[in-house]
């Protein structure tokens, strides 16, 4: 079985710069939702039609070397894209057509179509009963029940219009008759184009069995036109993944107020409170609370772990019984062990802490190495940049950094070490002593406080 994906249009509707396909849904683009669902097919190869802004849409896939791209220059319909494919096909057996603006369809679904088509011996289509049909074409069928058109609703008339059975799109195609199918196809029409669903006549008239497959849920085929739309498809696939987790048995406290715009692996007994997103790959061990309006990014988060509200995690791997927040900031390549508290409005970047290490509040750890059961005080700063390279701070274990300190890196402290309050540090502070660095107390006698001068 090989795929084509149509994704030339230039989605004018959706008013941007951007090309359609390139439009995100859950944080990556809508094709990228097409890739992954064909590429859980495993077909022999995937042929993808480019053509509005070409070379944007193939750079953002430049890393997917699975991937042929064809341009349709000029954009003449479904039927002239699949054909400027043809050359990029081998032909062997099947060729299943999806479109690149339809992102929710399952894989499942598309076995159902691919099962249908008998190994290249009929021609199957995915089709959908909706409430109101406009805009699609219709499946048309005889009186024995069989499909013998697909009606464009521009080329359709009152009755044809009435009928509530739509053509998705998506089929799946004899690849042996394809050439002489695609070759006859012609533009006499309301648009003007080559559409693609006229090979159903020609497969009636060569008495290739035409089969359809309803979609069991009609969200799955949803496209996009607009940003309206692109908003209802985005809350359609985030109701997806709310139901995903609840039934994997994670404890949502409001499933219409989560935002999955990655991949969320989740353990046993996960809680999520409200307004959290997940972006990137997010990995929740057993007995991890995530409390509200927390964003996690590229994360792992291990056993009984807590998350309070209003964190920011990206690139992080956080230990177990760790706590981390409420309004914390952890950016790539921290590392919290066993038992680490990060309280508020602390940000570490790039650093490693060890077990039951504490920073509660107001501090800033950047590029340091820090060892087991140490206290950071409240403001301390490790000043990692001298306005050229960044270097690294050392605290070894069980030191007590007293509030307000500026360690200035390169520098280390010693294991059970003390540095009192206000010191800034310029020099490795030796282990099992009090560093202390603060200018001398004085007290001005006769001192008085300036006044406000009158106007």
């Amino acid at each position: 079985m090989e795929v084509v994906i149509l994704a030339a249009g230039k989605g004018t509707r959706m008013r941007s710069r951007l090309p359609k396909v390139l439009q995100p849904l859950a944080g990556r683009p809508l094709l990228a939702h097409v890739l992954d669902t064909a590429r859980a097919l495993n077909p022999r190869r995937m042929v993808v039609v480019i053509g509005h802004e070409a070379q944007q849409v193939r750079a953002a896939f430049s890393a997917q070397g699975d991937l042929s791209w064809v341009e349709q220059h000029p954009q003449l319909g479904t039927g002239h894209a699949l054909r400027t494919a043809l050359p990029s096909l081998g032909l062997e057996d099947m060729v299943l057509v999806l479109y690149g603006d339809v992102p929710l369809l399952r894989p499942q679904t598309l076995a159902r179509l691919l099962e249908a088509a008998e190994g290249g011996q009929a021609l199957a289509i995915l089709t959908a009963r909706l409430p109101d049909p406009r805009g699609y074409g219709r499946i048309v069928r005889d009186a024995s029940g069989r499909i013998c058109a697909i009606v464009e609703e521009k080329d359709a008339d009152a009755k044809v219009r009435a009928i509530d059975e739509i053509n998705t799109g998506v089929m799946v195609l004899p690849a042996a008759r394809l050439p002489g199918w695609l070759e006859a196809l012609t533009n006499a029409n309301a648009q003007g184009e080559y559409y693609l669903t006229d090979v159903v006549a020609a497969a009636v008239r060569e008495a290739v069995p035409v089969i359809g497959v309803e979609a069991e849920d009609a969200t799955e085929v949803a496209g996009v036109n607009d940003k309206a739309q692109l908003a209802e498809l985005e809350r359609l696939y985030q109701r997806r993944e709310a139901e995903r987790l609840l039934h994997a048995g994670v404890t949502l406290l409001d499933p219409a107020r989560l935002e999955v715009r990655g991949t969320l692996e989740c353990g046993l007994d996960v809680t999520i409170d409200v307004g959290c997103i997940f972006s990137g790959h997010v990995v929740l061990a057993d007995g991890v609370r995530v409390g509200p309006y927390c964003v996690l990014s590229d994360c792992t988060v291990l056993e009984g772990a807590e998350i309070r509200a209003f964190s920011h995690l990206e690139g992080a791997e956080i230990g177990p019984q760790a706590v981390v927040g409420p309004y914390a900031r952890l950016r790539p390549g921290t590392r919290l062990a066993h038992g680490v508290h990060i309280g508020n409005f602390v940000e570490v970047k790039n650093s490693s802490l060890g077990p039951e290490t504490k920073a509660n509040h107001l501090a800033y750890l950047g590029d340091a190495e820090i060892g087991a059961r140490v206290n950071i005080g409240a403001g301390t700063i490790t000043c990692n940049y001298d306005g050229a390279n960044k270097h690294r701070t050392v605290i070894e274990d069980e030191a007590f950094i007293g509030s307000d300190t500026q360690l200035v890196a390169p520098v280390r402290v010693g294991r059970g070490a003390t540095l009192g309050a206000g010191t800034t540090l310029t020099r490795d502070a030796p282990p099992e002593a009090l560093t202390v660095s603060r200018a001398p107390q004085r007290t001005l006698s006769g001192w008085q406080r300036p006044t406000k001068k009158k106007e």
